[in-house]
């Protein structure tokens, strides 16, 4: 038996309805109380009658009564408003700090074992998500009000852990944007080299030179320590003498350029292109976050996106490499990925910050125009017959995978609640 699975079974009240403590006394259960996460008691302000009298406190459950004794409870003064011990299994009189007997409720034999052998089976099998077999007994739309709710946390969570960022940067939302875009430039395989980039290169640096894209690529191919060698090809020597100038008149220190990585990568997504794409973006849009801000509808969106590299790289993946000729444009699905991971999660922090709902409805409705994403979880859950339509779901879906599935949360899962249920 599990802890945790008798806080199921009590704030559900899974239990027969005629109940009587160990001492033999009637129990009713007015209500089981608030579910308490934190240190103390592990339900508050429960209603309880017991006999004739009806108590109002705390109930501490435990698989079996001893536990209380493991746990240093009869010393401990936040104990001493219990008003009922549940348990498993009674193997001992448990006092709390004031010499008086804790009444105790044994939940033995007094709920189905159906329920806690479907538990057991949801803890121990080995299927890509537990309840696999089972998931299908739900209807489509339980499943959406639990996959709704858990997209909003997971973005509210993400923009919440943007918040030092903001606080660093003196609650500047276009260079805190900046920064954050910067790094989903980077892709996961060169986030963190960009990330130090934004960091070396303040965006009100970028933004004295607006109206040169040739100034921005020498202060952002500068900055990212790759234009230390003896080039060949005109573009990168003249983006190398800009960039010495610029250096000495900003006090620049430059990242080191071997962290950049281009291993295992196609040639479309080599730093030196992204790099490209991100000063013809800067260029571009000046206050980009503010033109999001005021941005409706996702079209729109993909229009202040549609940048391309610089002419030199139109027949190169690095300098002084010629290569077959190509416009180098930022693809839909790296677009894509930039609205999902940069524009949605700085809108649902300048939502936050503002309290401000519109834009967290700005955000919702973006994740419902982008296309789901394509990984591994998304076909895992395709396999077992749900189908994410858009980023609103796919998003969920990745949430609920991570977060409970693979964690075997089940008991605080809204689908595994209902499975488990079922059973009672």
């Amino acid at each position: 038996m599990r802890e945790d699975f008798l806080h199921f079974i009590w704030k559900f009240r899974l239990y027969t309805k005629e109940l009587y403590t160990t001492d033999g006394e009637e129990l009713i259960v007015i209500h089981p109380g608030q579910h308490n996460a934190d240190a103390g008691p592990d339900f508050t302000n429960a209603q309880i009658r017991l006999g004739k009298t009806l108590w109002a406190g705390n109930t501490e459950i435990h698989v079996k009564s001893s536990e209380w004794y493991v746990h240093g409870h009869h010393t401990d003064n936040a104990y001493s408003n219990i008003i009922l011990h549940v348990v498993y299994e009674h193997d001992r009189s448990v006092y709390d700090r004031n010499g008086r007997e804790v009444p105790t409720l044994e939940l033995k034999g007094k709920f189905s074992e159906s329920i806690f052998q479907k538990y057991f089976y949801y803890l121990n099998n080995k299927n890509w998500i537990p309840c696999e077999k089972d998931i299908h007994y739900l209807s489509i739309e339980k499943v959406n009000i639990w996959l709704n709710s858990l997209l909003i946390g997971r973005m509210e969570r993400k923009a919440a852990n943007l918040r030092s960022l903001l606080e660093h940067n003196k609650n500047n939302f276009e260079e805190t944007f900046y920064q954050v875009l910067a790094g989903n430039f980077g892709f996961k395989i060169n986030e963190q080299p960009f990330r130090m980039l934004a960091a070396v290169l303040p965006l009100q640096i970028l933004g004295k030179h607006k109206n040169s894209l040739m100034q921005i690529e020498a202060l952002l191919f500068g900055s990212a320590g790759l234009l230390n060698a003896d080039f060949q090809d005109e573009y990168p020597r003249a983006l190398k003498k800009e960039f010495e100038f610029l250096r000495n008149k900003y006090q620049l220190v430059p990242v080191q350029g071997h962290l950049w990585k281009f291993m295992r990568l196609r040639p479309p997504n080599f730093p030196t292109i992204r790099i490209a794409q991100f000063a013809a973006l800067v260029h571009k849009s000046q206050r980009l976050f503010m033109k999001i801000i005021e941005t409706d509808g996702i079209a729109g969106l993909i229009e202040l996106f549609d940048v391309e590299a610089s002419s030199y790289w139109d027949n190169h993946f690095v300098f002084d490499k010629p290569s077959e000729g190509s416009t180098k444009k930022l693809g839909k699905e790296a677009i894509q990925n930039l609205l999902l991971n940069t524009v949605v999660q700085m809108l649902f922090l300048y939502s936050l910050e503002k309290a401000d709902e519109r834009y967290q409805e700005k955000a919702v409705e973006f994740l419902m125009q982008i296309e789901p994403e394509s990984n591994s979880i998304i076909k895992g859950w395709k396999a077992v017959g749900i189908d994410a339509k858009n980023a609103f779901e796919s998003q969920a879906l990745i949430e609920l995978k991570n977060n409970y599935c693979s964690q075997k949360k089940c008991l605080h899962c809204s689908i595994g609640l209902d499975l488990l249920k079922m059973n009672s």
